[in-house]
């Protein structure tokens, strides 16, 4: 089943993905080599990546946050439209799936850039924040477990600057958070968000029906 089916016509999505999409060749080569991991929906897919690297260039970022790593595609696509001294804080708990990561960053010559922290990323984060980290990030992307999520908005939050963009991704679960009687505790959780996303005074924010759903969120 295509990712859009039911909510972008199919031909819509081939002119779009074909009139303005640009993949690398290095970045072609990990998503397809995580196309064959048994986790292999944990990855964004193209377009999203490239939509990450316009992001982090209209934000003017330096200073980033990912929670959830993964293989590395979004960390890949994000550094590479980072400047020489942009720095990304990559937070993960896999050792083992974030080998093909640092693969592919010390191929792409990006890998510097990248600071990976294996750890719960709540407590990452709440570390990042004791040190002073408050106020000091300009984009921030979450990818992670969507139970986790509502705490990791909120630690996010504090760490962005005013006028920071935080993107958050799968908040459409498949369409699954339409549907106020779900007991699926991740469809619950993102739910909940949204909702509280919507009515947050504290952000301006959107939900693209982009991949699974990616909400933006700019700091006020």
């Amino acid at each position: 089943m295509s990712r859009y089916e039911g909510l972008i016509d199919p031909t819509v999505v081939d002119y779009v993905l074909t009139n303005s999409v640009h993949e690398t060749e290095i970045l072609a080569r990990l998503r397809k080599e995580t196309a064959d991991h048994p986790k292999s929906n944990f990855q964004i897919p193209p377009e999203q990546g490239q939509l990450m690297r316009v992001l982090v260039r209209i934000a003017q970022a330096r200073n980033v946050i990912e929670v959830g790593v993964f293989t590395g595609y979004s960390s890949l696509n994000i550094a590479m439209a980072l400047p020489d001294d942009g720095k990304i804080l990559a937070c993960d708990v896999s050792d083992e799936y974030t080998q093909v990561a640092r693969r592919y960053w010390q191929e792409a010559g990006i890998a510097s850039k990248i600071d990976l922290r294996i750890a719960p990323a709540a407590e990452t984060l709440d570390k990042v924040l004791a040190e002073g980290g408050a106020g000091k990030y300009d984009f921030v992307f979450i990818d992670a477990d969507k139970t986790g999520y509502p705490v990791y908005y909120e630690q996010c939050l504090k760490l962005l600057r005013t006028g920071g963009v935080m993107a958050l991704d799968n908040m459409l679960s498949r369409g699954r958070v339409m549907n106020p009687e779900s007991h699926d505790a991740d469809v619950q959780a993102l739910a909940t968000l949204n909702r509280f996303i919507y009515e947050d005074s504290r952000v301006d924010a959107f939900l693209l029906p982009l991949g699974d759903g990616l909400t933006l969120a700019v700091k006020k």
